[in-house]
């Protein structure tokens, strides 16, 4: 795998476009890597970081290396790629986290509105949320509490899609986990978390955790 950190410029018309609708930045994002005749893309993770100082960073986290060169002339600032190799994992290890997520259910019979009934619906309580990312956990190899992170409303996120909008209800989870099964996390760490990745959500990134109490 590989992590790269771009940095945009808003001085270009086509970034300012593509960070107001993350379908068209997740095309852009997929210039750099090989189209479908050439075997496609692999696994292709982004995340928007939070805005500082007026600079927009975009976290990608990809299968294979990419050709940032491929990119419109002026997109990019400036741009860092590294190798992701030998990651390995041991359980009971501490890392910190940091998760831009889309938590969803799928609606069952007794929702209101039977047009909804096995569709993917927001979670809108932080509790529900919280149990969301728990028994996403659960699944991929990890553990977390509601005291080991926080949780960051980002409120609605609007794409466009051909004709179609589209909305989805953005969190950002923060702290740390504890890893209980470091295979199943490892390929957590590659797959993403939760639904609609193709949208800047579900890059999960760690760093090492051991200074903490």
């Amino acid at each position: 795998m590989f992590l790269s950190r771009l940095t945009l410029d808003l001085r270009d018309r086509a970034v300012r476009h593509d960070l107001a609708n993350p379908y068209e930045l997740h095309r852009t994002i997929l210039r750099a890597f090989p189209d479908a005749q050439a075997g496609g893309p692999g696994r292709v993770l982004f995340r928007v970081e939070l805005p500082r100082a007026g600079v927009e960073v975009v976290l990608v986290q990809s299968d294979q290396e990419p050709l940032w060169g491929r990119l419109p002339t002026g997109y990019l600032a400036a741009h860092q790629t590294k190798p992701l190799a030998g990651l390995a994992f041991r359980a009971g290890q501490r890392l910190s986290f940091r998760l831009r997520a889309n938590p969803t259910k799928r609606a069952g019979k007794s929702t209101p509105d039977a047009h909804w009934i096995g569709k993917r619906v927001g979670l809108c309580r932080e509790v529900d949320q919280e149990g969301w990312l728990s028994r996403k956990g659960e699944v991929g190899g990890f553990r977390v509490t509601p005291e080991s992170f926080r949780l960051i409303p980002e409120g609605k996120v609007l794409a466009r899609k051909g004709g179609q909008s589209l909305q989805f209800q953005a969190v950002r989870f923060e702290g740390v986990l504890t890893v209980t099964d470091p295979e199943r996390f490892l390929q957590t760490l590659r797959d993403g978390i939760g639904s609609a990745k193709g949208l800047g959500f579900g890059l999960l990134s760690v760093a090492p955790a051991e200074g903490l109490p």
